[in-house]
């Protein structure tokens, strides 16, 4: 049983890091929806239009995520090993490996193969993707009514000038992560 994996959030200001598992036997990879391919290359609709036909075709999926206080505390690399870490422990099946979009193992897994451009070319890893990205960026939206003002629905914590004003007239928020540097708002008008 090998499983895809994938990381979302890396480079967002604001929110988890989030790490996706999917573990697709050969008939669910039969079975995986037409177009599928790396979360960025999808739009938003077609990714949450995706994400019940991938469940669907799944064994098992998990996405984990390490809070933006633990990227703080862990840095990046630590809070992704933390987020694929629970990812993996809440899988009901214990994949026998895993292919990691990237060029190194985060996940600890003792046959795990880390594949530059993995998410391009393993379909499990693309579902992995997907799984992340839907998952994470439903956690923004809501974000978004706990803490308005920052576009949090739009941007889902990644930089945008709409996120760099808010810093800078509101202030860092608690899903802020504040070992990140800030880049002073585009001068106006």
């Amino acid at each position: 049983m090998v499983a895809g994996v994938d990381e979302v959030g890396r480079g967002a200001w604001a929110g988890p890091v989030s790490v996706g598992v999917a573990l697709v036997d050969r008939s669910g990879l039969e079975r995986l929806p037409e177009g599928l391919r790396d979360s960025k290359q999808l739009s938003a609709r077609s990714r949450e239009l995706m994400f019940p036909a991938l469940v669907a075709c799944c064994l098992g999926y998990a996405v984990g995520h390490a809070s933006a206080e633990e990227c703080d505390e862990l840095g990046m690399t630590g809070a992704q090993r933390l987020a694929a870490r629970r990812a993996l422990q809440s899988l009901e099946i214990v994949p026998d490996a895993v292919v990691v979009d990237g060029p190194y193992d985060f996940t600890g897994h003792p046959s795990a193969v880390a594949l530059p451009r993995a998410d391009e070319r393993v379909r499990s890893v693309a579902a992995a993707s997907v799984l992340a990205k839907v998952s994470r960026d439903r956690l923004l939206v809501e974000a978004a009514s706990e803490h308005p003002g920052y576009g949090f629905e739009r941007n889902k914590g990644y930089p945008s000038p709409e996120h760099r004003h808010a810093v800078a007239r509101l202030g860092m928020t608690p899903i802020h992560r504040r070992s990140w540097t800030f880049s002073s708002p585009p001068a106006s008008g």
